[in-house]
């Protein structure tokens, strides 16, 4: 795939060229907190359940927070007015773990906790808001392009950070190592939000508020299928993921030096699946793309959890990350081609939403799992069997289901 960062020409492509820098900047920051968060929190004595709240807690304020996007852009003329503080506000998390060292040492692994849900309250609006500004800085047939090239810029960068970081903070004295990373994290985060800034909308429909169905997301079955195949997706592949770090770290001692590796092995394959998501999705359909890559994703937890050493949980690692990359191109994807752009701000609102309930609940499956004494390989395994339920879910109709179910019951009585 050809990378647009040469010198643009017109404003489509300067939007393009900005979108693209934003997520390299951004990816040199993301490690930060994506992969070395949770070893650090580890470090400091976290359990199943502190690392499952490091990814729900901050689902459930991304959840509730979304809701607010609609009143939030109201409030401005246009998306990148309403995008500045959000954004701003998000990339704190970057820089409030910073501050653990200073925290009581009892109180430390919560303050990790609350370094991340704090930030997603802004962040949840921020999240529906860039959604909404990227369908309106580039032409429709040219989002899902701009998506591939921004994941592949995305694995690329992480990876290559994530490595040099996990160096760093092997060699250097702790916890003066992990301060110093994340105060890095924010400084990269704030250029990448430079680049957001530059950027400069297309003229396009304004959004419409009608009483016609259509204006309610939830009354869409086209919408209804979208949100299924996204929400189970989503519950499924965090179902166990706060949990493999726990597993590489206690049960195969996994060091940092070894995470950067395991990360970059999972970016690589991201950064080549998203050369190829485009092209496969045009073939088969995004869809199918979906289910493929959620197998991919139940494959590399069952290799995981059978590991007898690190060493093969690096393919587990290449097998998800390829995976994961291209069910979230196929997912934007699916819902791009699926709703209206007239009513974007709602349709945006809905779908982050379900990703945030997704990203919420997955988690408190293996933390519960995990409070009833089952065994944390076994936990894996059953983390695997649900994606693979996930990706044979993704291709029935189950709004069909549901409208059926109601028609079946309302005629027996």
């Amino acid at each position: 795939m050809r990378l647009s960062i040469a010198h643009p020409q017109t404003q489509e492509q300067s939007n393009f060229h900005h979108l693209i820098l934003d997520i390299a900047w951004f990816g040199l920051a993301f490690p930060a907190t994506n992969r070395f968060l949770s070893v650090y929190a580890i470090r400091l004595g976290a359990e199943a359940n502190e690392l499952s709240l490091l990814t729900s807690l901050p689902a459930i304020m991304l959840l509730l927070s979304a809701s607010l996007s609609n009143w939030w852009m109201s409030r401005y003329t246009n998306t990148l007015k309403a995008l500045f503080w959000p954004q701003f506000g998000f990339r704190l998390s970057f820089l409030l773990p910073a501050f653990t060292p200073f925290m009581p040492v009892d109180f430390q692994p919560i303050w990790l906790v609350l370094s991340l849900t704090l930030p997603a309250i802004p962040q949840g609006v921020a999240s529906v808001v860039f959604l909404v500004m990227i369908r309106e800085a580039v032409n429709e047939k040219r989002v899902t392009p701009l998506l591939g090239q921004r994941s592949l810029i995305l694995n690329a960068t992480v990876g290559l950070s994530g490595l040099a970081l996990g160096v760093w903070l092997e060699k250097a004295p702790f916890p003066f190592n992990y301060q110093a990373m994340f105060v890095l994290a924010f400084l990269l985060t704030m250029v990448s939000m430079w680049h957001v800034t530059q950027v400069r909308l297309l003229p396009l429909p304004a959004p419409i508020m009608t009483a016609d169905p259509a204006a309610n997301p939830w009354r869409s079955p086209d919408f209804l299928r979208v949100g299924f195949v996204c929400g189970i997706a989503h519950i499924a592949f965090f179902s166990v993921l706060p949990l493999l770090p726990l597993h590489l770290v206690n049960n195969l001692d996994a060091g940092e030096g070894f995470m950067a590796l395991f990360g970059l092995a999972e970016l690589a394959a991201g950064a080549v699946m998203a050369a190829f998501t485009i092209r496969l999705a045009q073939w088969i359909g995004n869809r199918q793309v979906i289910a493929l890559a959620l197998i991919g994703t139940s494959l590399g937890a069952l290799i995981v959890a059978l590991a007898p050493s690190l060493h093969i949980t690096l393919l587990a690692a290449a097998l998800t990350g390829g995976s994961w990359t291209a069910a979230g191109i196929a997912l934007f994807a699916f819902f791009s081609e699926s709703t209206p752009l007239e009513q974007r701000s709602r349709y945006t609102t809905a779908y982050t939403q379900i990703i945030f309930m997704g990203t919420f609940v997955g988690p408190m499956i293996g933390s519960g799992l995990y409070n009833l004494g089952i065994n944390l390989v076994v936990i894996i395994l059953a983390g695997a069997a649900l994606r693979l339920l996930a990706a044979l879910l993704t291709q029935m109709h189950a709004p069909g289901w549901f409208r059926r179910l109601a028609q079946t019951t309302a005629h027996s009585r």
